[in-house]
């Protein structure tokens, strides 16, 4: 929406210089700019339907595996304009994104899913996972901070992924990889602050892996 509104602005500045160009001309941007106005709300409405109904109402490039993995950041720049804090804008976002990705009927087998957590949890959400990566049969790395996370997503190739991690960095993940591949990402509790025993819902977790498995 902002974009459109800048769009419009510019437009009417311009459109004296414009017209000289060409007396159609601000009259077709527009009216172009009304069409992508129109099309970001149809979009919108869309996503908003799929979250509402539990249905995949638009193909994964156009939900949460394209255009909405690109607005993640920019939803919590606008938050952050706004005065909103980053870490809800965020939370708020991979709701948004994890309700879509639910939608959609990916299976894998075990061998084909991988559980990625950071090294920040506690001793007892730690058991916790790897008692559900025992269970399941499913491979599970520590990744001790991003970048290696991604590294490890390309060596390894898994068909889909479950992820834990804070809001930020699950943002951030996100944004650069559930382009390519499916994932859930499940973020933490922090009752001690950042990077420090840090808890999860394990119950959710148990989900999240039951739902790749075929």
């Amino acid at each position: 929406m902002a974009i459109v509104v800048a769009s419009a602005a510019g437009i009417f500045l311009l459109a004296p210089r414009l017209a000289q160009l060409a007396p159609w001309l601000p009259r077709a941007l527009y009216l172009a700019d009304a069409g992508l106005a129109l099309a970001g709300f149809v979009w919108l409405a869309l996503i908003g339907l799929s979250y509402v109904t539990d249905r995949a109402l638009l193909p994964g490039r156009f939900a949460e595996r394209g255009l909405l993995l690109k607005t993640l950041r920019l939803a919590s720049r606008v938050g952050q304009m706004f005065g909103v804090q980053r870490d809800w804008t965020d939370s708020a976002a991979i709701a948004v994104y994890n309700r879509l990705a639910w939608a959609r009927e990916w299976r894998v087998r075990a061998n084909e899913l991988l559980i990625l957590i950071p090294r920040c949890l506690s001793r007892t959400a730690l058991d916790g996972v790897m008692d559900i990566a025992k269970r399941y049969d499913v491979a599970t790395f520590v990744a001790t901070r991003g970048a290696y996370a991604r590294q490890v997503i390309r060596e390894r190739r898994p068909k889909a992924v479950v992820a834990v991690a804070c809001e930020r960095d699950m943002v951030s993940g996100l944004h650069d990889v559930a382009g390519r591949l499916p994932v859930l990402g499940l973020t933490m509790q922090l009752p001690n602050g950042p990077c420090k025993d840090a808890s999860l819902d394990l119950v959710k977790m148990e989900e999240f892996v039951r739902k790749y498995l075929r």
